[in-house]
């Protein structure tokens, strides 16, 4: 079982959730997120001071799934989320050794 989480805009969420339906995918977390990497944030006048906005709004996207799975939600991930701009984000690939369903008790695939 692998874990992707992305970061991407918060405007594209909604792609990105469709992409990941299509491709077979159930279950995602959305988490609101504040960051900034080469984008480096911005400049941003109020009640005519300026001020420097350092974190910008992303989303973070969590899935687990299959292996099988993880080449198709990558691709599905990146065709949604590109804006072809500067702060489009990034994707984070890692091994799960277990999950388990609390309601069920059922353990490792069967649980995700």
């Amino acid at each position: 079982m692998k874990k992707i989480e992305a970061i991407i805009k918060p405007f594209k969420l909604d792609e990105v959730k469709e992409a990941l339906q299509e491709v077979g995918l159930q279950g995602i977390t959305v988490t609101e997120a504040k960051g900034f990497g080469r984008q480096k944030g911005h400049t941003e006048l109020y009640r005519g001071a300026e001020y420097v906005v350092d974190f910008l709004p992303k989303v973070k996207i969590e899935v687990v799934l299959n292996d099988e799975m993880v080449a198709k939600a990558v691709e599905a991930i990146q065709q949604a989320a590109r804006t072809g701009r500067i702060g489009d984000g990034k994707i984070f690939i890692s091994n799960i050794e277990e999950s388990i369903r609390i309601r069920t008790g059922e353990t490792g695939v069967e649980a995700i």
